[in-house]
Parts: structure tokens; C-alpha cells; sequence
């Protein structure tokens, strides 16, 4: 199994971003696809998830109403919409995948830097 994220990048605040996980190596219409980030010193923390199945979406409240999770089937693709970044917001970015209560795969890391 791979997951590979990428569109991390150097944004000032306001600004946006779209990051992606690209799937492989199984299928995982019975996953839950999530989003995940560290910070310099900081414990990584839950961003976001999207259930493959059925679309149904969770989010941790600081980036409530800013960010968007969503899924490409035919591409086998999630996505992170990421809109008024926050100099907050910089970390590096973790996809990862689970089918039951623990994260199973994880993917590389892309950095997000939002400058103010």
C-alpha cells in the first residue's frame, strides 16, 4: 500500500492550497482516508477524514469552515482544500488510511508553510 501527498508549498496568510493523496496498491472503498499534521515541537494532530464509502466528512474544529476533504473514486485520489491559511496552519501535511479505530498507512509528509 502507498500513499503519496503532495501539493504542500509557501503561502502567505489568506491564502490557499490543495493538497493530494494518491492511493495505491489496494482498494479502499472500505477506508477512511484522513489527514493529519505536525508542527515544529508539536505532537502530530487530526486535520480531517472522509469515510470512501459514502463521502461522510469530520473535521477538527480549527479548521472547521476553512478546509475541505473530498475523494475521487476514478482516481483513487483525496484531496485537502485548504483556504485562509493561518501562519497556525504551517506543518508538514500526512495522509493516512484506516479500515477499523487505528491509522494503518501512512504516506511521506508535504510541507505547508503560510507565511504572515
Amino acid at each position: 500500500v502507498q500513499l503519496q501527498a503532495s501539493g504542500g508549498g509557501l503561502v502567505q496568510a489568506g491564502g490557499s492550497l490543495r493538497l493530494s493523496c494518491a492511493a495505491s496498491g489496494r482498494t479502499f472503498s472500505s477506508y477512511v482516508m484522513g489527514w493529519f499534521r505536525q508542527a515544529p515541537g508539536k505532537e502530530r494532530e487530526f486535520v480531517s477524514q472522509i469515510t470512501w464509502s459514502d463521502g461522510s466528512t469530520y473535521y477538527a474544529d480549527s479548521v472547521k469552515g476553512r478546509f475541505t476533504i473530498s475523494r475521487d473514486n476514478a482516481k483513487n485520489t483525496v484531496y485537502l482544500q485548504m483556504n485562509s491559511l493561518k501562519p497556525e496552519d504551517t506543518a508538514v501535511y500526512y495522509c493516512a488510511a484506516r479500515r477499523a479505530s487505528a491509522w494503518t498507512y501512512w504516506g511521506q509528509g508535504t510541507q505547508v508553510t503560510v507565511s504572515s
